[in-house]
């Protein structure tokens, strides 16, 4: 990814990024009783509902290459429309504007 959301940590603290990254492997890296990309989509509802357009920019890009759809990456935002509300969407919306999908 070319710019880093972490990039400031790994400078500050070499150490707290490296525990951030390998604690973003040990979720998300592989397939296990929930296929990769079915947790991508778990992390990218979460974060719109957390209201990070970066992260959801980041994990929607992380998804698709993972082999999600735009459909699928449409009813991830529509479920966390549904737990987190409206803001979840003006989340989403900052985060894919820049997105060629």
């Amino acid at each position: 990814m070319a710019d880093d959301p972490l990039k400031p940590i790994e400078e500050l603290d070499g150490e707290l990024f490296k525990s951030a990254r390998q604690l973003g492997h040990f979720a998300l890296a592989e397939d296990g009783a929930l296929p990769r990309k079915m947790k991508l989509l778990i992390a990218l509802a979460l974060d719109a509902d957390h209201g990070t357009p970066t992260g959801v920019a980041a994990l929607t890009k992380m998804a698709l290459a993972a082999g999600a759809t735009r459909q699928e990456i449409a009813e991830t935002l529509r479920v966390a429309l549904y737990i987190g509300g409206v803001g979840t969407t003006y989340t989403a919306a900052a985060g894919l504007k820049d997105l060629k999908m």
